[in-house]
């Protein structure tokens, strides 16, 4: 049976809402870095270096270093297992939420307020970053336009530079806008969680969903071929 149009847009729509999630979590709650977006990670880094106060090179870093290791996983994962679409993203999805269920027991005891304990901090940084590593580099290998889970620029530049006004016929302009809206989403309900209850389960909910949604592609979405 073909593999239904919409259902690998819906899983990567599903997960954006989790970046918006994980942007809360790091920029909150682990002292103003970011650990699945490293354009803006880059950018903080640049502020730490020139000594703005609030920003830490070191926090900086750890998640691009963490990230820079995951992405070579989730590459190598993607060339041994892309015969099979529905192995493939199983196996991220469990590594990926496997991870995030790890930092959010590492997350119990961790104070945002006062970033401490260090050693939970650089743990959550390296745990998030890690499972967004894979992530975008699995995401990169699916390659769906406007859909990176990650990052909007591109996407918000077609909003604008294939519209009408532009002279283009605005494709896909639909899932553009529900891309950006899921992002926002995801950040906001992510805002409220971590200064209401803290990281614990605004991590073990990103994974949750994670693992939930993908599970759902595979079983209703019949991805790929083989088992």
């Amino acid at each position: 049976m073909a593999e239904k149009p919409a259902a690998l847009p819906a899983l990567l729509l599903v997960l954006t809402i989790t970046t918006g999630l994980i942007d809360a979590v790091s920029v909150l709650g682990l002292g103003r870095v970011f650990t699945a977006n490293m354009t803006g990670n880059i950018v903080f880094l640049g502020f730490a270096l020139a000594g703005v106060p609030g920003y830490s090179a070191r926090r900086s870093l750890a998640a691009l270093a963490a990230f820079l290791v995951a992405a070579v996983i989730g590459g190598r994962l993607g060339t041994r297992l892309d015969a099979s679409r529905r192995r493939w993203l199983l196996t991220v999805a469990f590594i990926e939420s496997g991870v995030l269920f790890a930092a959010a027991l590492a997350a119990s005891g961790y104070d945002r307020e006062t970033l401490a304990p260090v050693a939970r901090l650089y743990t959550l940084i390296v745990l998030t970053a890690v499972a967004m590593g894979i992530r975008n580099a699995t995401a990169r290998r699916l390659a769906v336009p406007d859909l990176t889970t990650t990052v909007l620029t591109l996407t918000l530049t077609g909003l604008g530079a294939d519209s009408r006004l532009a002279g283009g016929n605005n494709p896909r302009w639909a899932r553009r806008v529900a891309s950006v809206g899921a992002m926002l989403g995801g950040a906001a309900v992510g805002a409220m969680l971590v200064l209401s209850v803290g990281l614990v389960w605004p991590l073990a909910l990103i994974g949750a969903i994670t693992l939930l949604a993908t599970l759902a592609y595979v079983v209703l979405g019949n991805p790929g071929e083989g088992s």
